[in-house]
């Protein structure tokens, strides 16, 4: 199917770019949620004429996220848990707590730009975690796990 993309999608366009992809992906990912619309010609003649204004709202998004991911850069959220004496946690640190440590601190940031390049945290310890704002912007934390005291 072809769509026309409403903003900018790592690995697959920018912002205006009228790009193949599969059916399914159209219909229940990027139309649903408004990243593009199907490229047909009245579609792209409102786009042309909308043009200005999307890219504007795209400019304030990229602003909005690199003034948090400026703030957020170099971070370290301290995170407890309990754990064995060898170090291992009784379960695992997620993107879900990261995300709830961080709101704590006071940034608002959604479990779903958290990632996780190993999986689950499962040890005591400091790990490098990676919060992808924007698809340009990523910002580097580091989530120090300790062992929660009794």
């Amino acid at each position: 199917m072809q769509v026309i993309l409403l903003e900018k999608i790592s690995n697959l366009g920018g912002l205006g770019d009228v790009v193949k992809v599969r059916n399914g992906f159209a219909r229940n990912f990027l139309i649903p949620q408004g990243k593009a619309k199907r490229a047909t010609e009245s579609a792209i003649k409102e786009f042309e004429a909308r043009r200005a204004d999307l890219e504007q709202v795209q400019a304030d998004k990229l602003a909005q996220a690199q003034a948090i991911g400026e703030k957020l850069t170099g971070l370290v959220c301290k995170i407890a848990m309990k754990a064995g004496v060898d170090g291992r946690l009784f379960g695992s640190v997620t993107n879900y707590d990261i995300a709830e440590a961080l709101r704590k601190q006071g940034f608002e940031v959604a479990k779903g730009l958290i990632r996780l390049p190993e999986g689950p945290l499962k040890a005591v310890g400091e790990h490098h975690v990676a919060v992808v704002l924007h698809s340009d912007v990523v910002a580097d934390i580091t989530v120090a796990v300790v062992a929660e005291q009794a």
